[in-house]
């Protein structure tokens, strides 16, 4: 049996807790019913230990020589990390990886609906994306509130993403998912979460480095 959560769960594990709700939701979809934690860690790409140390957050789980129930799990993860609940998103920037983001199904399944589009240039407002029709940004401080959009979505150029970040907040946004390549300044009681995608292109080309070095020529 799934007991309630014990105590607050650090945010690295929260974000850990959002890569196993996705495996179990998989693994039910696909009609699995239990998964040991050896499965469950090599989908999601940790070691057992570390899976087992993070579902401890969440109170006492699984049965030994069994594992976890597939569906109760999920759910508990769910019930956790708020996915049972809708989210009201707003988008600023609708150039290609906005227009990605928008158009993107997947969100809807986790909880996650786009509410409100905005762009500062001309041609963009008006078009059709993802069922919404991008507005003028001049429209941002009516239409949060109207709409009780609580999370705010950046895929701004970096110049102009502090100044969206702050009209953002001023609507009452309380959480933003940053997308522009600048690092954001938020007062106290907002939560910023920065997706820096060439940052991760550059680690992946350096791992690519390393391997193509050969054994004992690090350090040459």
């Amino acid at each position: 049996m799934i007991q309630p959560r014990p105590r607050t769960i650090p945010e690295a594990t929260v974000a850990r807790l959002a890569v196993y709700l996705r495996v179990l939701t998989s693994f039910a979809d696909g009609g699995r019913t239990t998964v040991s934690s050896g499965d469950l860690a090599s989908a999601a790409g940790v070691n057992p230990a570390g899976l087992r140390k993070d579902l401890s957050h969440l109170g006492s789980c699984g049965v030994r020589g069994v594992g976890y129930d597939v569906r109760a799990l999920r759910e508990r993860i769910a019930r956790v990390l708020g996915a049972e609940q809708s989210r009201a998103c707003v988008l600023v920037g609708i150039g290609n990886l906005g227009t990605a983001l928008a158009d993107y199904a997947g969100f809807g399944s986790r909880g996650f609906r786009f509410v409100g589009l905005f762009d500062a240039a001309p041609a963009r407002v008006g078009q059709r994306i993802g069922g919404l029709t991008v507005q003028s940004l001049a429209e941002l401080e009516a239409t949060v509130p109207a709409r009780e959009a609580s999370i705010g979505v950046i895929a701004t150029p970096a110049d102009v993403a502090q100044p969206v970040c702050d009209r953002l907040i001023a609507a009452g946004v309380r959480s933003i998912l940053n997308f522009a390549p600048v690092t954001l300044a938020a007062p106290a009681g907002v939560d910023v979460r920065q997706v820096d995608l060439s940052v991760e292109l550059q680690v992946l080309a350096f791992l690519g480095q390393q391997r193509a070095v050969p054994a004992g020529e690090e350090s040459a």
